[in-house]
């Protein structure tokens, strides 16, 4: 059975500092991110964080392949334990990743919650760039985008987290969720001026659905910057490993819309459910899957089919809609509890409306699809200014979609519907999540954050006083939620009694 699907998104954030000399994006990562921390406990929100908490790397395997074996010349992404991480009272990570700032969202229990705490990784790194603001010279900038691609062949992820059952045979989820991550695209896609793959240019592609389609190059693989696969073979539960995986999906883009990460997130989810309960039933598997996944995004009409390795052909929109029906009959037969029921059901609901609205006209669904609403904005812009696609303007028009400064963001003009109130936004910049282990981390950090030394995934780590250091697990994702010890919380004084009751 299905187990509930906990998710999250981690999202690397384009950074470029300007008006400083030469720009060295790890620095102004660190900078970005230590301002924040540094204006939280200046104007007296130190309460509300955990500044000196660093993070605890013991339990980081991203070594580990779900495979059982790892190919002698996989590259598998090292552990940079060096740059600056925060843990932070929502439950989220802050960190540098590379070269980029990284935000990744607390554990969440549905598709919505992760829209909430998607939105608040957006206001978190807009703060950012106003608290480093004050500390930079005259003329210096520190400027964050929400996209995957810096236009000059280098791309960074956003990529998303999935709790699976164990026992689901790895084989199967590879075979039946390959044609879903290609196809998604059509809603879930960020929308990109031009090409960055090898040996096309702007003249054969000059606009495409996903940002990151030209960027991968396996169709399964460990590897996660270098031979990107479709499907990511981490096997890294942060969890209890004898009964859960985390399917770790780096294929996704940064949507800006709130409706469209939704989606990606909640149609994954109960495809994923479907394939832990072998109820999917169709093979729709690709003869050439990064060929189809590239012909996909170049397909701005939706209409070109991909060939398929049991014979025959199907586009992009086709696969989609039975991925579609066979959720449907398993929302009749099994329901939809394990993405939560209510969000569940609005999923399917958003879900056919914009398959419909795509196969009918797609500009009907540009107030929800990143991809489309990004397409009427340069279209616009073209015809005004008479302009080639091929015209740098329209590539910087593209970017400005993504920009997070909110003077300068198109997105915040392009029309977007709105799924989460900017209310809920501003609880989750500080607080977690009531429905995950989240809440348990996101508590104890704003109640002793002076107790807490270290924090991960799947443990706290205390120092009461005296020796040693009491670790607290948290293998179980589902539990330490605010039914589960809000009460206990709000009595304990200390951490000290937080750990004799619990009985660590």
């Amino acid at each position: 059975m299905a187990v509930p699907k906990i998710v999250g998104i981690e999202t690397e954030f384009g950074i470029v500092a300007r008006g400083g000399g030469e720009s060295n994006p790890i620095t102004a990562s660190s900078v970005l991110i230590n301002a924040y921390v540094q204006e939280l406990v200046r104007t007296g929100q130190s309460a509300r964080t955990a500044p000196r908490v660093g993070w605890d790397f013991e339990d980081e395997m991203p070594h580990v392949d779900a495979r059982g074996t790892t190919p002698g010349d996989a590259r598998p992404p090292e552990v940079e334990t060096h740059l600056v991480n925060a843990v932070l009272t929502n439950g989220a990570r802050y960190y540098v990743d590379h070269a980029h700032p990284e935000c990744s969202t607390p554990e969440c229990a549905d598709a919505r919650e992760v829209v909430v705490w998607d939105r608040a990784a957006e206001e978190i790194l807009r703060r950012s760039m106003a608290a480093a603001g004050k500390l930079l010279g005259p003329g210096e900038e520190i400027i964050v985008h929400k996209n995957n691609s810096d236009g000059k062949g280098n791309s960074y992820g956003c990529h998303e987290n999935y709790l699976l059952a164990r026992d689901t045979p790895f084989g199967r989820i590879v075979r039946q969720i390959t044609p879903f991550f290609i196809t998604r695209q059509v809603f879930a896609g960020a929308g990109k001026v031009g090409v960055e793959a090898p040996g096309l240019t702007a003249q054969d592609i000059p606009y495409q659905l996903s940002q990151r389609a030209d960027f991968f190059e396996e169709e399964v693989g460990l590897e996660t910057t270098l031979k990107r696969p479709i499907v990511n073979t981490r096997d890294e539960p942060h969890a209890d490993a004898k009964r859960y995986r985390r399917l770790h999906v780096i294929i996704g883009d940064a949507n800006m819309s709130e409706v469209a990460t939704y989606l990606k997130v909640g149609t994954t989810a109960i495809v994923l459910a479907m394939i832990e309960d072998d109820e999917l039933g169709i093979d729709l598997a690709p003869a050439a899957p990064i060929t189809a996944l590239r012909q996909v995004s170049y397909d701005v009409g939706l209409t070109r089919p991909f060939e398929l390795a049991a014979g025959g052909t199907i586009t992009a929109l086709e696969a989609q809609w039975e991925y579609f029906e066979r959720a449907r009959k398993y929302a009749e037969t099994r329901g939809l509890d394990a993405v939560g029921h209510e969000v569940g059901a609005d999923v399917m609901a958003r879900w056919e409306d914009v398959l419909t609205k795509l196969e009918t006209d797609p500009t009907q669904a540009a107030d929800v699809v990143d991809w489309v609403a990004k397409r009427r904005l340069l279209e616009g812009y073209r015809e005004r200014h008479d302009l080639e696609w091929g015209d740098p303007r329209l590539a910087a028009i593209g970017l400005q979609y993504h920009d997070l400064r909110p003077e300068r963001c198109l997105a915040e003009r392009a029309g977007l519907a709105r799924l989460v109130g900017d209310d809920e936004v501003a609880h989750a910049v500080s607080n977690p999540p009531e429905t995950t282990r989240a809440y348990f981390r996101g508590r104890c950090l704003q109640k002793w954050p002076d107790a807490i030394v270290a924090a991960n995934w799947d443990s706290l780590v205390f120092d009461v006083g005296g020796d040693p250091l009491r670790r607290v697990p948290m293998m179980e994702p589902s539990r330490g939620t605010a039914e589960h010890v809000g009460t206990l919380i709000d009595e304990c004084e200390t951490a000290a009694e937080l750990l004799s009751r619990l009985g660590s």
